[in-house]
């Protein structure tokens, strides 16, 4: 007599636990945003300005959990503004809005030139990864530089700093060097959690968060910090402008990871020849430099003598060149892809995100939520009585503090940008002056430092297993505190002199 075997009990997927914990969070940000909706409105704040409020606690809550992806998250904000701003005006004297106009208020953002910049600079980055340009750059550096610590160390930071140039994406540049990196510790007989492997991909992720501010194409978030200063104050910034008051910050910076890198984590190099060997085998199997990647080449010059010298030689702004370039990449016989090639390549999340961003801070303003949060905030803490240095400090620290629990330097900026910009205006200070101290806080929203979920370039490192938490953080903290210190120097001193402050 057979007995029935009992019925197992059902095998849980290893992935329903993250996909409650996605879910948790996402119902925990839907009811933020209609318990800030169903308060009574404050004093001084609009009934469209708090929809923004409550915007802004949802999507802060999506960001800082990443229960939904980018796109996700813009698609999710979009909606839930549209049933939040129906019925409402978006200014005192202005109509009450249908689902129509709504609508229209956070579509703005895709309207931005800025957001095409970020589309055309995208563009570029695939370009590099299609001819395999990037990588040529990569390893052409690390072969010449040299293989001690200190060289490699330099080498890694040289790297960043040379795609920083053309590639706006802090992982799509960091996506590049891992394998590299990676593999020059193996061509040492070294694991990849070696001190020297730990090093290379350390320095391989602050690096990049250095060169995030040292460029104005170097980073999305300092696009949507600028196009909202040119939207508040009526100027914008030029490329060589960024540059030339971002260089004395950039350079201070790269001193004290070169430093810091090598101080704190001490890496240690054994046999050179067999690494050296290796760098060597690698560009030899990649060959001569291709047709495209020459051309890639002189259109890359064309556009970085473009950028350095707007408004100076020409009257074209950045984002126009870029298009201009990236036309020149997608034209046959001319360019390097065609654009079967390159849509499939790019991430479009980004560019979403960047646009409803962008729709997210002008709601913010246009709605006085801005103005009123940087009041109830910022202005409670006495700071317009401060010289405008300790204000910068102040500014700054608020900002690291906030960074701690952000994993995307654009979510920050859109969410602090515009609300330093309603602190600044009213300060008694001139106009280029407020304008300064904003856009200096453009440069600390890239502190990402400190955790490796900070950023993105952080969790790529990270996830190669080749250094823990506390080794990141550890090298992180001076650089945040090397960080604050030097911001805090140069607007006392140097930016003064340059006419930012």
């Amino acid at each position: 007599m057979s007995t029935a075997a009992p019925p197992s009990a059902p095998i849980q997927s290893p992935l329903e636990p993250e996909s409650y914990r996605k879910l948790g969070f996402l119902l925990l940000g839907l009811v933020l945003y209609a318990a800030v909706l169903m308060l009574p409105t404050p004093a001084g704040l609009s009934p469209s300005g708090q929809v923004a409020l409550g915007l802004l606690a949802l999507v802060v809550t999506l960001w800082i959990s990443e229960c939904v992806s980018p796109a996700n998250s813009a698609v999710i904000l979009t909606g839930a503004a549209v049933l939040g701003l129906m019925g409402k005006t978006l200014t005192p004297t202005g109509p009450a809005m249908k689902s129509a106009d709504a609508l229209g208020v956070m579509l703005t953002g895709f309207s931005s030139s800025a957001v095409l910049l970020v589309a055309a600079a995208l563009f570029l980055a695939v370009a590099l990864k299609h001819t395999g340009l990037d990588r040529r750059v990569a390893l052409l550096v690390m072969s010449r530089i040299g293989l001690s610590p200190a060289r490699l160390t330099l080498g890694a930071m040289l790297v960043g700093l040379a795609l920083a140039l053309f590639i706006p994406s802090a992982t799509a540049r960091v996506g590049a060097v891992i394998p590299i990196m990676v593999g020059i510790t193996a061509a040492l007989s070294l694991p990849v959690n070696s001190t020297l492997g730990a090093t290379l991909l350390i320095v391989t992720a602050q690096a990049c968060s250095i060169f995030n501010m040292g460029f104005k194409t170097g980073a999305a978030q300092n696009l949507i910090s600028l196009d909202f200063l040119q939207k508040a104050f009526g100027h914008s910034v030029t490329w060589g402008q960024w540059f030339v008051t971002a260089l004395p910050f950039t350079l201070g910076m790269s001193v004290v990871l070169f430093f810091a890198a090598l101080w704190l984590l001490r890496p240690q190099v054994p046999d050179q020849a067999q690494a050296a060997a290796q760098l060597r085998e690698q560009l030899a199997t990649m060959g001569p430099v291709s047709a495209p990647e020459k051309r890639l080449i002189a259109v890359a010059l064309l556009l970085l003598v473009m950028w350095s010298t707007e408004g100076a030689l020409h009257p074209f702004d950045t984002t126009t060149t870029t298009q201009i370039g990236i036309a020149l990449l997608l034209m046959p016989r001319i360019g390097v892809m065609h654009w079967a090639q390159a849509e499939k390549l790019v991430p479009w999340g980004t560019v979403v995100l960047f646009a409803a961003s962008i729709s997210l801070g002008t709601l913010l303003s246009k709605s006085g939520a801005a103005a009123w949060l940087a009041q109830q905030t910022l202005g409670q803490l006495g700071l317009a009585a401060l010289p405008v240095v300790a204000v910068i400090g102040a500014l700054s620290m608020f900002s690291i503090v906030l960074h701690l629990g952000f994993a995307s330097a654009t979510g920050l900026a859109s969410t602090l940008i515009p609300i330093f910009i309603a602190f600044a205006q009213p300060l008694p200070v001139s106009k280029e002056t407020a304008f300064g101290i904003v856009m200096i806080q453009s440069f600390v929203v890239s502190f990402g430092f400190i955790l490796p979920t900070n950023a993105p370039q952080n969790m790529l490192c990270y996830g190669t297993g080749a250094f823990g938490t506390m080794d990141f953080a550890k090298v992180g903290v001076v650089m945040t505190l090397a960080g604050l210190a030097l911001i805090l120097l140069l607007s006392a001193t140097v930016w003064p002199l340059m006419g930012v402050l």
